[in-house]
């Protein structure tokens, strides 16, 4: 999978530097960021579609949908539209299956 994020900054944010881990690689997001937007700046999709051979992005970005599930490597599922990055996170997209 390629490292091309789908989400860019328009307005580059102040703020600490968190860094967390998707897959097991190191990135950075800002304080404040939401997981959604972390994984969205790094990569082109958040996770695999449970019911097809098809990657999702999110789909209403506020929580409303159950669409931005993901799992961290402890075995919790938070909703990345809703959940802001914290240090040391470590997210399994490609990883465990998100049932």
């Amino acid at each position: 999978m390629t490292d091309a994020g789908l989400f860019q900054r328009l307005v580059e944010r102040t703020g600490r530097v968190i860094v967390l881990r998707i897959d097991g690689v190191p990135v950075e997001a800002r304080e404040g960021d939401l997981l959604i937007t972390a994984i969205l700046l790094h990569r082109p999709s958040l996770r695999r579609f449970e019911f097809a051979d098809a990657m999702r992005a999110g789909f209403c970005l506020m929580a409303a949908c159950q669409d931005c599930w993901v799992q961290l490597a402890d075995g919790r599922r938070l909703r990345a539209c809703s959940t802001p990055v914290a240090e040391g996170m470590d997210v399994l997209i490609e990883g465990p299956s998100h049932d």
